[in-house]
């Protein structure tokens, strides 16, 4: 979402606790022209959040779009085996830390008149899905739900939001889920595509939001 927004005349900040990653990433948008800077932070640092949001701010003059992508999950993923240590954790970083980034960025498009909140929920965010595991799926349902509260609230402000609903995503989260075939990697839904939709949402008319959009790979298997 970074280079693709970056190569369409978007500043982007970059927000992640992996300081390296985001740095060398930034090094590369402004190497191929774009405008590009690494704020490093962790969503479930609340008072951390607030400061960078103020610091992005004032590096461009505001917040016209936010991509909400912290996100993790666990191998544990049935009732019969819940860490209660990985709930907390999974629940911290994809609702709570979804939270503190919204509830940050709001004064901020508030004071501009609008701006557009792209969340990254899950198809496990939209229907139950046993391979996305108890913790994950509740947190995503959450952080959809979140998404629609915005637009209920909030677009007398000006602000939309929209909850992307993926099915499989080819990411190094996706190649961690017990029982994956990387080969399959291929067929999933690539990066690449969130970035075209994500960009897409973020262009749409002023006038309109996009409450979720809930995409999938193409079923081929018909055994």
């Amino acid at each position: 979402m970074a280079i693709r927004f970056a190569a369409e005349g978007y500043a982007v900040a970059l927000s992640a606790r992996s300081e390296g990653g985001i740095n060398d990433l930034a090094a590369r948008i402004r190497a191929d022209g774009g405008d590009a800077a690494a704020f490093p932070l962790d969503v479930i640092d609340r008072d951390g959040v607030v400061k960078s949001s103020r610091e992005i701010a004032d590096w461009r003059n505001g917040i016209a779009v936010l991509c909400n992508n912290a996100g993790l999950n666990t191998s544990h993923r049935r009732w019969d085996d819940i860490d209660f240590a990985e709930w907390d954790a999974i629940i911290g970083t994809n609702l709570t830390g979804a939270m503190n980034v919204i509830a940050a960025t709001l004064p901020i498009m508030r004071a501009a008149g609008g701006g557009v909140m792209i969340h990254t929920s899950s198809w496990a965010g939209r229907f139950h899905a046993p391979l996305g595991g108890v913790p994950y799926g509740a947190s995503k349902h959450a952080l959809t739900s979140l998404s629609a509260s915005l637009n209920a609230m909030e677009g007398v402000n000006g602000i939309r939001s929209t909850a992307l609903c993926p099915g499989d995503v080819a990411t190094p989260l996706l190649l961690r889920r017990p029982g994956y075939d990387p080969a399959a990697a291929a067929r999933a839904i690539q990066p690449a595509d969130m970035a075209d939709l994500a960009l897409a949402v973020a262009r749409m008319n002023p006038h309109v939001a996009i409450h979720e959009i809930v995409l999938a790979p193409v079923q081929s298997d018909h055994r």
